[in-house]
């Protein structure tokens, strides 16, 4: 296998994790933040500080997610940008929107303060919505008709409420007290409508796909790709049995969080096979959107430094503010 081969799949693989570890980084502070509107405001203080260490640094994959889609798939990056303009900069303004939210909250006055919380909610939540919509329609590969942008619209609303049980079971493993126990009770109301808005996604998109329905239901892929579907049901079932479980207030509190994540692999996994090679879905595949390879090559250099220099950081950052949140203070 020469390089013009690999280095495009490698590259392919790498934007998958970039994106991967956003949805998953990024998905929880989006969750609290949608959180916000149901919490008294102390317990809003608390929520905040919960992401205070994380939030901004967690947006660095998704700057190196698009990045490398720029650079090692300008042809695909085109394609994608071209057609999601619009969700692209209302998923801008709301993320714009919560950083300015985040950073004035923190130092306004008593009387201003709850109109930055409900900037920080607005933006969470056109962010993931904006989000979702882009989803749906990227796995139909842009395509055009009633049916797509109803399967779009099924994503932009599932994907929030996945964010929202993320957020309520990072809130779990965060917080103790009062507020834990309010945030079981969230991730309580959020763990059906996940399931259903998964449910209903996994029935759709081999019905818009064919692509992904002859993937998945001929044999013998079928059988293979069972643990995806198995593995993800038992997650989900696994983190509900959790939240009536006393256990998960104490020693156990990581558990719900690190299930749901489970739950978000299981879906990369599958959406990764099921899009595989494409770029676009039935455009353009991951070798004709590369980049030249000694483009790549070089490209793959200043990715070798990058990549570990911001893993290590997250993981550090991760270590040093472990433990349960408390209230943010600027001096």
């Amino acid at each position: 296998m020469n390089a013009a081969h690999w280095m495009p799949i490698a590259f392919l693989g790498l934007m998958g994790l970039a994106m991967l570890l956003y949805v998953v980084l990024d998905g929880y502070d989006l969750g609290v933040g949608m959180l916000l509107r149901h919490a008294d405001d102390d317990e809003k203080d608390l929520m905040i500080g919960s992401l205070g260490p994380f939030w901004d640094a967690n947006e660095t994959w998704l700057v190196l997610g698009i990045g490398i889609l720029l650079i090692a798939f300008p042809k695909a990056h085109g394609v994608v940008m071209g057609a999601l303009y619009l969700p692209v900069a209302f998923m801008l303004i709301g993320l714009i929107l919560r950083g300015v939210a985040f950073d004035f909250r923190v130092k306004a006055p008593t009387g201003h303060k709850r109109l930055w919380t409900r900037a920080f909610f607005a933006g969470s939540l056109i962010a993931a919505v904006s989000q979702g919509w882009m989803l749906g329609r990227y796995i139909t590969g842009f395509a055009d008709g009633w049916a797509f942008d109803l399967f779009a619209a099924a994503i932009a609303v599932t994907l929030p409420a996945a964010y929202v049980l993320l957020g309520a079971c990072w809130l779990i493993l965060k917080t103790e007290g009062e507020l834990q126990k309010r945030a079981v009770t969230w991730a309580k109301r959020a763990w059906p409508a996940m399931v259903l808005g998964v449910g209903l996604v996994s029935v759709a998109t081999p019905i818009v796909s064919p692509t992904v329905a002859e993937r998945w239901f001929t044999l013998p892929g079928f059988i293979g790709l069972l643990p995806i579907p198995l593995s993800t049901a038992a997650a989900l079932l696994g983190v509900r049995a959790l939240l009536n479980s006393h256990r998960i207030l104490g020693k156990l509190c990581w558990l719900p969080f690190t299930l749901v994540i489970g739950v978000f692999v299981m879906g990369a996994l599958g959406l990764a096979y099921s899009l595989y090679p494409f770029v676009v879905m039935d455009r353009m595949t991951v070798w004709q959107a590369a980049s030249a390879p000694a483009s790549l090559a070089v490209i793959l250099v200043g990715c070798a430094v990058a990549v570990p220099a911001i893993g290590g950081y997250t993981i550090y950052s991760y270590r040093v503010f472990g433990g349960k949140a408390t209230v943010p203070s600027y001096a």
